[in-house]
């Protein structure tokens, strides 16, 4: 099924009216924000996905959400391969065009391997979803249509903290004039979009963008006027936002919608240059690896494109891969930065170049193991930098 703000509303609630009828029944979708899919649902109808982001956090707490641990560039290779199975694509689509092609709207990423894989393709058309640039589906490959003029979901930006607005301004000072941004949805990532104003010839490549990107654009800052590739357009491959963000990539040519197979893809990423990647994690241990899956016993994200985007970044020539964070969780009582974690690595300390919490930022890459658990130390909350020093020393004393 498509995801996030490509979830087809229709089709959902049509599954759930008819999920005590059907039986062996099982669904993947990446993401879902729409918060229909309850655990009552998938009680009757087996739920999996690559995390639990959005609203599928509710089904992972009640042990309703089957992890599939996976980057998201690869679910559609994986569809292709018939590794992750597809007997029926569900999709939202926009109108079609005057030459009878739909476009993928808000989702692309996986949505086109989908539809080539299934035997059946159910599309939702929707007269509400923008017609974008980039993917697209043919009328002759949907099987079943269903027309819909429902509001598509939207997803509302966060509240901007005090600690957001300190950890964006050390994210702020890696991007520079003719920088290519890769960055998420969020508190933190909408404080670093609304510091970078006074920048020129700005660059998108993307997994994902939200509303922050609108004004940028619309002001002249997100030109891509320097980029190696895709000169003047913002690559990207899903639209989370509201309204705004859908009517602003309403047939706009300077934003192109493309599947994971571009979005993410390590050649195309390598012919950028000044490529400031910016991704989040649950916590991080001493030695700079990342978990940005589970706190816990409790599901709270997923691998996404994560990886992909760290390793491009630390390589780019002029460019950086930023991990942000905030630097304590439950009302400051839990440092994120730990001496070990029992969750799962989601990114190799091999790959982390910069770090960053409200309290600074420290560089990684080309580090000692105890050079790194000093300058994470530094950036750890004064409240649990006693404790960690000492783990630190353990560090600088064993070497490892």
């Amino acid at each position: 099924m498509g995801q996030a703000c490509g979830e087809p509303g229709d089709l959902v609630e049509a599954l759930i009216r008819q999920a005590e009828e059907l039986t062996g029944i099982t669904l993947f979708i990446a993401t879902s924000f729409s918060g229909d899919l309850t655990p009552d649902f998938a009680a009757r109808i087996g739920v999996s996905s690559m995390g639990a982001i959005g609203a599928l956090r509710n089904l992972a707490k009640t042990g309703r959400l089957q992890i599939i641990p996976v980057h998201v560039s690869q679910v559609a290779p994986l569809i292709t391969a018939g590794i992750l199975p597809c007997d029926v694509a569900m999709v939202q689509l926009s109108p079609a065009d005057e030459t009878g092609r739909h476009s993928c709207g808000l989702i692309s990423d996986y949505v086109t391997a989908a539809v080539a894989k299934a035997r059946l393709v159910v599309a939702e058309v929707n007269s509400r979803v923008p017609f974008t640039c980039g993917e697209s589906v043919a009328a002759s490959d949907i099987d079943v249509l269903v027309e819909s003029d429902r509001a598509p979901v939207e997803v509302q930006g966060t509240t901007i903290t005090q600690a957001d607005q300190a950890i964006a301004r050390h994210c702020a000072e890696y991007i520079g004039d003719g920088s290519v941004i890769q960055i998420g949805v969020g508190g933190i990532p909408d404080a670093v979009l609304r510091l970078l104003g006074d920048r020129k010839d700005l660059g998108v490549h993307s997994g994902m963008l939200g509303d922050g990107i609108v004004d940028l654009a619309e002001a002249g800052i997100v030109t891509n006027a320097r980029k190696e590739i895709d000169r003047g357009v913002s690559i990207n491959g899903a639209l989370i936002g509201s309204r705004k963000l859908f009517d602003w990539a309403h047939r706009n040519n300077t934003i192109r919608m493309c599947a994971t197979n571009y979005t993410h893809d390590a050649a195309v990423l390598g012919k950028l240059s000044r490529l400031v990647t910016i991704n989040s994690a649950v916590e991080i241990d001493l030695t700079g690896q990342v978990n940005a899956e589970q706190a816990g016993s409790a599901y709270l994200g997923g691998t996404g494109g994560q990886v992909d985007f760290v390793r491009a970044g630390a390589r780019s020539s002029g460019g950086a891969a930023i991990t942000a964070l905030g630097a304590t969780a439950r009302n400051g009582t839990l440092s994120k930065i730990v001496e070990k974690f029992d969750g799962p690595v989601t990114t190799a300390r091999s790959e982390v170049d910069v770090v960053v919490t409200e309290f600074g930022r420290a560089e990684l890459k080309g580090q000692t193991l105890a050079e790194r658990a000093r300058r994470l130390v530094a950036i750890a909350h004064p409240d649990f930098r006693e404790d960690l020093s000492r783990a630190a020393r353990d560090i600088e004393r064993r070497g490892y």
